[in-house]
């Protein structure tokens, strides 16, 4: 089925046009909650949400789908969405549902669901689902007596905070630590700083004045240096910034130099390996992360399984190749042992232990390995299909083969955005950013 609502993320757009209308909302409610109606016992979904602005829209229509199909709907307000994924099996709920758009600005919103094993739904549940939203559900209602009904949990966020702290080694804490916390005036802008500070932290939190219309601007794991100046500003230890959900992390060290997500998995996996916690003897990770990494895992004994961009691949690969460990150089790190998405705070805490458990700075403790260089720039578009075009094909194949052996090129449409990104490494920086350049002045041709 050629699918028109879902990307590699859920449901995302422009709040207020479609697809992030109430309408559709009310549909995919309607629709989420038919596929996972299974017996007669009382079904719930639980419903958490970012601080956009369109979050105050997108709820209520959500919970109007799920209540008129005969779910009860337990709404928790501004959490991240590694928590909802979390509720959504500790509550023993059919289904979980995040309101966000991620790290995109305040005028998209986006609908990410899970199932009852707080997992990201396949593209074959997704493709169900969306074929319902444009069905007649009236032979679906239930009776008046079935209906849902709605409810807040008071304590949602105290739940995540504990459930957070209790990933952080037992025995350790952070006392003596200065950390700056970039929330991104997003879905952590409570939890995060709440969790550094009573697990020992002096904390300089940035990013955590929502106003509706500030979630990513000029902050988070976007745009990182707002956090690497605070740090240098603040003579902190380390530094974090999130996105808008806080499912991914990018963090600083004491000199203020960027870490990435590929970094991140690099210490992560090389300490659970010594300490005998990796499983499955690798990692899981996409086409976009570094080949420094690969070689890397290499050198330790580690195999390294690329998946297609999209934090959800990686956990179909994790699941297929009994990892726990995988994510995206974006800072998507997945951490089995603790959860089955993305989760920015669990997995700075794993990096802050190694750096309590070495008595190192974060800057001998974060870089682990040399990446090749690797350049990406992205080309927006406005319709059609630029990667058909011969004269794009032609430069894709000269970039390739100037390349050669020595480096690597990829070429995709975002899943999330009207983007094409264009991305390449190698030995030779110089070539690769000539290679990049040439195949983006083709493509903003043809795009324009």
């Amino acid at each position: 089925m050629n699918r028109t609502l879902f990307g590699t993320d859920g449901i995302r757009g422009t709040a207020n046009r479609h697809p992030m209308t109430a309408e559709v909302a009310l549909h995919v409610g309607m629709a989420a909650a038919r596929h996972f109606t299974r017996g007669d016992h009382r079904h719930r979904v639980v419903i958490g949400k970012d601080t956009r602005l369109s979050g105050y829209m997108i709820e209520p229509a959500l919970t109007a789908g799920f209540v008129s199909m005969g779910m009860d709907v337990i709404l928790v307000g501004p959490l991240p969405t590694p928590a909802i994924a979390m509720l959504t099996r500790s509550l023993r709920a059919d289904i979980g549902v995040m309101i966000s758009a991620s790290h995109n600005l305040y005028q998209d919103n986006g609908i990410k669901l899970f199932g009852p094993d707080g997992y990201k739904l396949s593209d074959e549940v997704e493709a169900a689902i969306e074929a319902g939203v444009g069905e007649d559900m009236s032979n679906c209602l239930p009776s008046p007596e079935r209906l849902g009904r709605a409810q807040r949990l008071d304590d949602a966020q105290g739940r995540y905070n504990e459930y957070v702290k209790q990933t952080f080694p037992k025995g350790l804490q952070l006392d003596g630590l200065k950390i700056v916390v970039d929330c991104a005036n997003g879905a952590a802008y409570k939890v995060a700083p709440a969790v550094l500070w009573e697990l020992g932290a002096e904390v300089v939190p940035i990013g955590v004045k929502p106003d509706g219309f500030n979630i990513n601007k000029d902050c988070g794991s976007t745009c990182p240096a707002t956090m690497q100046s605070q740090v240098a500003a603040h003579g902190a230890h380390i530094g974090i910034t999130l996105d808008g959900d806080a499912d991914r992390v990018l963090i600083a060290d004491e000199k203020g130099a960027l870490v990435d997500g590929d970094q991140l998995m690099g210490l992560i996996a090389a300490h659970w390996a010594r300490d005998g916690k990796l499983k499955g003897g690798g990692v899981a990770a996409t086409l976009m992360s570094n080949l420094g990494l690969e070689n890397y895992l290499q050198g330790l004994g580690l195999s390294l399984d690329r998946s297609q961009v999209g934090d959800r691949y990686v956990v179909e690969a994790m699941r297929e190749k009994g990892f726990n460990l995988g994510g995206e150089q974006s800072g998507h790190i997945i951490l089995g042992e603790y959860g089955t998405t993305g989760d920015g705070l669990i997995a700075a805490l794993q990096v802050l232990a190694v750096i309590v458990q070495e008595g190192k700075s974060a800057s001998e403790v974060c870089r682990v390995f040399e990446p090749l260089p690797q350049l990406l720039r992205n080309v927006r578009f406005n319709g059609g299909q630029p990667l058909e075009d011969d004269a794009v094909k032609r430069a894709i194949a000269d970039g390739e083969a100037r390349l050669g052996n020595a480096g690597r090129l990829l070429i995709r449409k975002s899943g999330t955005e009207p983007l094409i990104r264009v991305m390449a490494e190698g030995e030779d920086e110089a070539l690769v950013s000539a290679v990049v350049g040439d195949i983006v002045g083709v493509v903003e041709r043809v795009a324009g």
